[in-house]
C-alpha cells in the first residue's frame, strides 16, 4: 500500500491504482494524507479543498467524500490486511495509516536522517539519495487551490534542500563525478538555484574541469540578469574568483582571538515546550547564506527568555566559536533600554577587542563586529528587546552565526527581513504539569492531581504565575497543594502572586507593557477586564469602547504587537485570566462607576442586536418577534447579511454570549433579548446544556422585570429542554407555568404553541393517545388566532399522532396539508419536518419507496441549514430503513455522515450509531 502525493495523488496497492476519485476528492485525501496519523480540524480540511471561499454546501460535501474515502480504504484493508481507515477524534479527522506508506513523509524521514551529524557521511548521503529518488514530480499535481500551492512551494524548497546538502557530503566524500551526474538536470529545473550552481561549480573543479565551472558561472549570470535583472550572489562571486585565481580549496580559517561563553545559568526546573525546541533546532540547521534569527515573543511571564536560554545551553556544542548575550532592558522600569551602540561595545569587549581600537561610531562598531564574526559560528541571544530597530545594529552578517531574539513586541520590522517569527504561548496542561513535577517534586504532584490541575488553571497556564506558586509550595512543603488551590480560589485578583521582588510580582510585570501603551489603546485594554466572554471580536471591541471599527483595529494591533492580548484567529482576540483580572483591576481603578456601566451596555448591546439579525438568518420569523431596547450611542450591531454568516457568527460568539447572559441585575432586559435571539441556534445546533442555562438566566431576569410574557416564553422552552433530559416531571410544571402565564395575559399563540410542545413531552412518554389531544387542542387555538404558520406545524404534529396511533393514511392528509401551508410560508424547518412524517406514515404502510423519497426531500430542504441534530437524526433514519432493506452500502454511508455529524455536537447518541456501523461491518 502506497499513498503518492509526489506527482499525481495516486492509492496504490500492489504497484497497481485504485481509483480514488474526483480530482475534489483526492484533495480531501491528499489533505488528510499530509497529515497522517494527526488530526485534522474539519475547519482545516474544508480551507484545504476550497479555500477562503468555501460553498454553503461545503461541510455535507466533505462529509460525502470521507464516507467514500472511508469506503475505499476498508477495499485496502481487504486487499491488503493492512489497517487503514478515517476516524473522527475530538481535535479532527485522522487518517490512520502508518506515515511512511505516504511518500511525502518518508522523504521527509529520509532527510531528515541524511541530517543527522551523528552518522557517517556515507549513510547520510545514502538517505538524501534515496529521499531524491522518490521524487515522482510536483506534488499534488492536477489539483488546484492556494493550499496545493503552498504544499507545493515548501516542497519543492525542501527537495532543493536536500539535494544541496546531498551533493556537499558527496564532494566531502571525494566524489565529484556523482554531484556531475546528477544535479545538471535539477539545476535545469532550478535555474535560478545559486546553491545548486555552486556545488556544480566546486565539483567541476574538484574534478579538473575548471573551464567547465566558469561556463556555468557566465551562464547563470545571464539567467539572473534576465529573470531578474541582478548580479550573482556574493558566496558565487567568491566562488568563480577562486577558481579563476586557482585559490581552491580555501585556507583554514583563522583561529578565534576569543571564545566568549556569555550565557546566563539554564533556567531550573525548565520542562515543556518540546514543540518550540525542535522548531529552534529546525530553524539552527536551516541552510542558508544570511544568520538564522528566530524572534521569539510572547506576553508578559510568558517564559520567553527561560525558553532562549534554556535551548541555547542545550545547543551551544554547535557554536564553538562562542555564545553571545545581552539584556536589552526594553520593558524594565527600572531603566531606560540598553542603546544599541553599548550593547555592541559589550560584544566587541567579549571577542577582545581593545578599547583604543573600539570605534566610536555606531556604524564603525557594528561593522567591526560583523566582521569579526564573519567567518564564525556563534548564538547570539538578544534578551528583551523592545523593538527592531534596537536589535539591527546587533545582527551577524555571517551564514554560520544563530540569533536569538525575545521581545514582548512582535518585532514585525524583522520578520518582514526574514526572520523567523515564533510566538511563545501559555503551557499546556501537559507541560504546566511538567513544570510543577520539576519544581515541587512528582510525589506531591502525584498525591494530589485534581489540586495540581486547580492550580494550573488558576494560574491561567502562565509560567511566571506557576513559579511564584510553586516557590511557597516549596517553602511549605507541609502545605497540601489543596490548600494552596484554596488560598488561590479565594483570592481577590492578583493579590494571592503578589511578590516583594517586581521581577516576580504578576501585575508588577504586566505594568511594564501597560505603561508603554497609547492612552486610547490602554483604555482598550482596560475595558476588556469587564468584558463578559472568553474572546472578542473587532466589531465587539469597537462597540465596547465606542470608536470606530477601524481606530479600533489599530489600537487591537497595538496591544496584540505588545502580547497584552492575543489574536488566535483572525480577527478574534483574547487575552488570558491573569491579564484578565488585571485589566479588571485597572478598569476599576482609573474608570467611573458610569464609564463601565456604558463600557458594558454597549457591549451587550452589540451582541442582542447581532443575535436579533442573525436568528432571522436562521430561518424566516413565522411569529411577532419582541421589540428590542435601543442600541446605545458609540455601539452599533455586526453585519449579517445571510444565512451562512449567521451560522458562523454564532458559532464564533457562542461561548461569548453564554457568558453574557450570566451579566449584573441591571442588565436583565439585554439578558432575556440575549436568551430570545439564542434559543433557535442552541435547539438547532443540539446545545441542550447550554439552551437550559440561558433559558434558567431568561427566567430570572423576566421575573425581576416583572413581564409575564418573557416569563412564559422562559418556562414554555425550558420545559422542552428538560424533556430532551428525560425530566419529565420538570418539564411539565414548566409547560403548566407557561400556559398560566400566557392565559393570563391573553395569549393565545403563546398557548397554542405550550400546548404543542406539551404534546411533544407526552409523545416522548409514549402517551400518543393524550399528546393527540393536546395536538387538536393547539390546532384549534392557531386556527382561532389566524397563525398560519402555528397552525401547520400543528397540522403536522396531528399527523404525526394519527399515524403513530396506526391511522397512517389520515396522518399523510394531515401532513399534506401542513405542507401546503409551510410551503406558502417559506417555512423550510417546518417543512423538513412534514416531509418526515409523510415519509415515516409511508415507511409503515410498507411503501419504501415512498418513504425514501420523502426522507431524501427533509434532508434536502435541512442540509446546509445548520440545523445539525436535524439532519442526523434524519440521515440514521434514512439509514436504518437501507439496512431493514438489505442495503448495507447506502446505510454504512448514512451512519457514517450521523455519527460525524453527532461527534462534531459531542452529541451522546453517537455511541449508537457507532455500534450500529460495527454490526454491520462485524456482519
Amino acid at each position: 500500500m502506497e499513498f503518492l502525493l509526489f506527482g499525481a495523488v495516486q492509492l496504490r496497492v500492489a504497484g497497481q491504482p485504485l481509483d480514488v476519485g474526483t480530482p475534489r476528492r483526492q484533495a480531501v485525501l491528499a489533505a488528510l494524507a499530509v497529515d497522517a496519523g494527526r488530526p485534522v480540524p474539519i475547519e482545516t480540511l474544508i480551507d484545504r479543498v476550497w479555500g477562503e471561499n468555501p460553498p454553503e454546501e461545503a461541510r455535507n460535501v466533505l462529509y460525502s467524500h470521507l464516507s467514500r474515502i472511508r469506503r475505499l480504504l476498508d477495499r485496502v484493508t481487504e486487499l491488503t490486511g493492512i489497517p487503514a481507515a478515517v476516524t473522527r477524534k475530538t481535535a479532527g479527522y485522522v487518517l490512520e495509516i502508518d506515515p511512511d506508506v505516504v511518500d511525502l513523509h518518508r522523504f521527509a524521514h529520509l532527510v531528515e536522517q541524511g541530517n543527522d551529524h551523528r552518522a557517517t557521511d556515507a549513510d547520510r548521503a545514502a538517505a538524501l539519495s534515496e529521499a531524491l529518488r522518490g521524487w515522482r514530480g510536483a506534488p499534488l499535481a492536477g489539483l488546484h487551490g492556494d493550499w496545493a500551492e503552498r504544499v507545493r512551494t515548501t516542497w519543492h524548497r525542501r527537495r532543493l534542500d536536500a539535494a544541496v546538502s546531498w551533493g556537499e557530503l558527496e564532494l566531502r566524500l571525494g566524489r565529484p563525478g556523482a554531484v556531475i551526474g546528477a544535479l545538471p538536470e535539477l539545476a535545469a529545473e532550478y535555474p535560478l538555484s545559486e546553491p545548486l550552481e555552486a556545488l556544480l561549480m566546486r565539483a567541476l573543479h574538484a574534478a579538473g574541469r575548471d573551464a567547465e565551472a566558469v561556463e556555468r558561472y557566465a551562464a547563470v549570470r545571464t539567467r539572473l540578469a534576465e529573470a531578474l535583472g541582478t548580479d550573482p550572489g556574493a558566496e558565487l562571486r567568491a566562488l568563480h574568483g577562486e577558481i579563476l585565481r586557482g585559490e581552491l580549496p580555501p585556507g583554514p580559517r583563522a583561529a578565534p582571538a576569543a571564545v566568549p561563553a556569555q550565557l546566563p545559568p539554564d533556567t531550573p526546573g525548565f520542562a515543556g515546550r518540546d514543540r518550540a525546541l525542535r522548531r529552534l533546532g529546525e530553524i539552527a540547521g536551516e541552510r542558508s547564506s544570511a544568520p538564522r534569527i528566530v524572534v521569539l515573543s510572547g506576553t508578559a511571564g510568558v517564559g520567553k527568555t527561560a525558553l532562549a536560554l534554556h535551548w541555547a545551553h542545550r545547543a551551544a556544542g554547535e557554536f564553538p566559536d562562542g555564545q553571545l548575550y545581552v539584556n536589552l532592558r526594553g520593558f524594565d522600569p527600572a531603566g531606560s533600554p540598553v542603546a544599541p551602540a553599548d550593547a555592541v561595545r559589550g560584544f566587541l569587549e567579549a571577542l577582545d577587542v581593545p578599547d583604543d581600537r573600539i570605534p566610536r561610531t555606531l556604524d564603525a562598531q557594528a561593522g567591526l563586529y560583523r566582521t569579526l564574526l564573519a567567518n564564525r559560528h556563534v548564538l547570539v541571544v538578544l534578551d528583551n528587546a523592545r523593538d527592531a530597530g534596537q536589535v539591527r545594529p546587533l545582527l551577524p552578517g555571517a551564514p554560520g552565526c544563530v540569533v536569538l531574539v525575545t521581545s514582548r513586541d512582535q518585532l514585525t520590522g524583522l520578520v518582514t527581513e526574514g526572520a523567523h517569527p515564533l510566538a511563545v504561548d501559555l503551557l499546556d496542561t501537559a507541560e504546566a504539569r511538567a513544570v510543577l513535577r520539576r519544581r515541587i517534586g512528582a510525589d506531591r504532584v502525584a498525591a494530589e492531581p485534581a489540586a495540581a490541575d486547580e492550580i494550573i488553571a488558576l494560574c491561567a497556564h502562565l509560567p511566571l504565575a506557576l513559579a511564584v506558586v510553586a516557590a511557597r509550595a516549596a517553602i511549605h512543603p507541609a502545605f497540601g497543594l489543596s490548600v494552596l488551590a484554596g488560598q488561590l480560589r479565594d483570592a481577590r485578583g492578583l493579590d494571592e502572586f503578589a511578590a516583594a521582588d517586581p521581577a516576580t510580582d504578576p501585575r508588577a510585570v504586566f505594568s511594564w507593557s501597560y505603561l508603554r501603551l497609547d492612552p486610547a489603546a490602554a483604555r482598550l485594554f482596560r475595558l476588556f477586564g469587564l468584558h463578559p466572554g472568553p474572546d472578542i471580536g473587532t466589531p465587539a471591541a469597537a462597540s465596547l469602547a465606542g470608536l470606530p471599527r477601524g481606530r479600533t483595529r489599530v489600537l487591537l494591533a497595538e496591544l496584540a504587537n505588545a502580547h497584552l492580548i492575543a489574536e488566535p484567529a483572525p480577527g478574534r482576540y483574547t487575552l488570558h485570566d491573569l491579564l484578565r483580572a488585571y485589566a479588571a483591576e485597572l478598569a476599576h481603578e482609573e474608570q467611573s462607576p458610569a464609564e463601565r456601566n456604558a463600557a458594558v451596555h454597549r457591549a451587550l448591546g452589540h451582541y442582542a442586536h447581532t443575535a436579533y439579525l442573525a436568528d432571522g438568518f436562521l430561518d424566516p420569523r413565522l411569529e411577532v418577534p419582541p421589540e428590542l431596547t435601543p442600541l446605545p450611542e458609540g455601539a452599533e450591531p455586526d453585519r449579517i447579511t445571510d444565512h451562512r454568516r449567521a451560522l458562523a457568527w454564532f458559532e464564533a460568539e457562542h461561548r461569548v454570549l453564554l457568558q453574557a447572559v450570566q451579566a449584573e441585575v441591571e442588565f436583565d432586559a439585554r439578558v432575556w433579548e440575549l436568551a430570545w435571539s439564542m434559543q433557535r441556534f442552541l435547539t438547532m445546533r443540539g446545545y441542550w446544556n447550554d439552551e437550559r442555562d440561558v433559558l434558567t438566566a431568561a427566567l430570572s431576569a423576566a421575573r425581576r422585570l416583572g413581564d409575564e410574557r418573557k416569563q412564559a416564553f422562559a418556562h414554555l422552552h425550558l420545559g422542552g429542554t428538560h424533556g430532551r433530559f428525560g425530566r419529565h416531571t420538570e418539564a411539565a410544571d414548566d409547560l403548566r407555568a407557561a400556559l398560566a402565564l400566557y392565559a393570563a395575559s391573553d395569549d393565545v399563540v403563546g398557548q397554542a404553541y405550550t400546548h404543542r410542545q406539551t404534546a411533544w413531552l407526552l409523545d416522548r412518554q409514549g402517551a400518543a393517545t393524550e399528546a393527540l389531544a393536546h395536538a387538536e387542542q393547539a390546532l384549534a387555538l392557531f386556527r382561532a388566532a389566524e397563525h398560519r404558520a402555528g397552525e401547520a406545524t400543528a397540522l403536522n404534529a396531528v399527523g404525526w399522532f394519527h399515524t403513530l396511533l396506526g391511522r397512517h393514511t389520515s396522518a399523510i392528509e394531515y401532513c399534506r396539508q401542513a405542507l401546503e401551508l409551510q410551503t406558502l410560508l417559506g417555512d423550510q424547518t417546518g417543512a423538513t419536518q412534514s416531509w418526515h412524517s409523510i415519509g415515516y406514515a409511508h415507511q409503515q404502510l410498507g411503501d419504501h419507496a415512498q418513504a425514501i423519497a420523502c426522507f431524501e426531500k427533509a434532508l434536502e430542504l435541512v442540509r446546509g441549514k445548520g440545523s445539525l441534530t436535524t439532519e442526523a437524526r434524519l440521515l440514521n433514519e434514512l439509514a436504518n430503513l437501507h439496512r431493514d432493506l438489505g442495503d448495507l452500502a447506502a446505510a454504512r454511508a448514512g451512519w457514517c455522515q450521523a455519527h460525524d455529524i453527532l461527534v462534531h455536537l459531542a452529541h451522546p447518541d453517537a455511541d449508537e450509531v457507532l455500534k450500529r456501523l460495527a454490526e454491520v461491518h462485524s456482519g
